[in-house]
């Protein structure tokens, strides 16, 4: 596969996430879109942070687990920019979650970010959530909430413990 293909599917998601899938929801559901909330988990986490970050008051607020937070800077996400984005450094900036955070001008976004303290892409450096905090308590936009857990990991036990408070801060915001 060539870089084109990689480039078609990082902006197909992104457009169907943000453009496609809102619509199909708000045909099919009596749902008030103008309250509208994003969540995801590692690199589906990334993407949430980005399509709040970048379309700003599209979401009230966004709720990540374990996001890869910094993917210019670390090794999985030098791999994966430079697959879908070519070799110009300067152009990952406007899909990476912390330099997209310092620039954001839009109305104030609520973040919460819950990681697992014993999460091995944490350690690894793989996933650098305190660039982002950094970021984000640069930018008087944005209010982050970076809850680190102390003894999770990255899967399935991390999410289930600490959904419900993701459910409870969406409901705060788009309620």
């Amino acid at each position: 596969f060539g870089k084109q293909w990689y480039q078609r599917r990082v902006r197909g998601m992104y457009s169907y996430v943000t453009g496609e899938l809102p619509t199909v929801v708000s045909s099919n559901f009596n749902v008030n879109m103008v309250k509208s909330a994003i969540s995801g988990h590692s690199m589906g986490g990334h993407g949430a942070l980005i399509a709040a970050l970048k379309n700003p008051g599209k979401y009230k607020c966004c709720s990540v687990f374990a996001p890869i937070s910094n993917p210019s800077e670390c090794p999985w996400g030098q791999k994966a920019f430079a697959g879908y984005l070519g070799d110009n450094k300067a152009a990952w900036k406007q899909y990476d979650a912390t330099f997209t955070a310092k620039e954001y001008e839009g109305p104030k976004l609520e973040i919460l970010l819950d990681q697992g303290s014993e999460d091995p892409y944490l350690n690894d450096k793989q996933l650098l959530p305190e660039n982002l905090a950094n970021a984000c308590s640069n930018n008087k936009q944005i209010n982050l909430n970076f809850r680190m857990q102390q003894g999770y990991d990255h899967g399935y036990f991390f999410i289930m413990s600490f959904m419900e408070d993701h459910f409870n801060f969406m409901a705060k915001h788009i309620c």
